[in-house]
């Protein structure tokens, strides 16, 4: 899994690459939104237009970088997602607690309202 920081208007663009599986990546990810909240910076948006599969150990990382985000006082939003993460989130009921978007444009202007 690669991922690439970016900073983007009032928000920073996680972008990730490959499969979302779990392992040393969850400690990368952990991190770097620590880091993140550290400077202040509270609004995340996660690109998963590059991920090609994610497992019950990615719905891991990813529900636990909301918790880390909402616990210090910040938000992440999910974008650019397939349809299999799509159907996935539906059948986990995670669709209800993650605010996801089409595209990343998206999810960045809803920063803004």
């Amino acid at each position: 899994m690669n991922l690439k920081v970016e900073e983007k208007y009032n928000a920073v663009v996680l972008e990730l690459k490959g499969k979302l599986m779990g392992g040393p990546f969850m400690q990368e990810m952990n991190e770097t939104l620590h880091t993140l909240l550290d400077e202040d910076k509270k609004n995340v948006v996660v690109d998963m237009g590059g991920v090609t599969l994610v497992t019950s150990s990615g719905i891991g990382i990813l529900i636990s970088g909301y918790t880390t985000m909402t616990n210090g006082g910040g938000n992440l939003k999910i974008a650019h997602t397939s349809d299999k993460v799509k159907g996935l989130l539906s059948i986990t009921k995670l669709d209800s607690i993650f605010e996801h978007y089409t595209t990343v444009e998206e999810a960045l202007k809803s920063y803004e309202e």
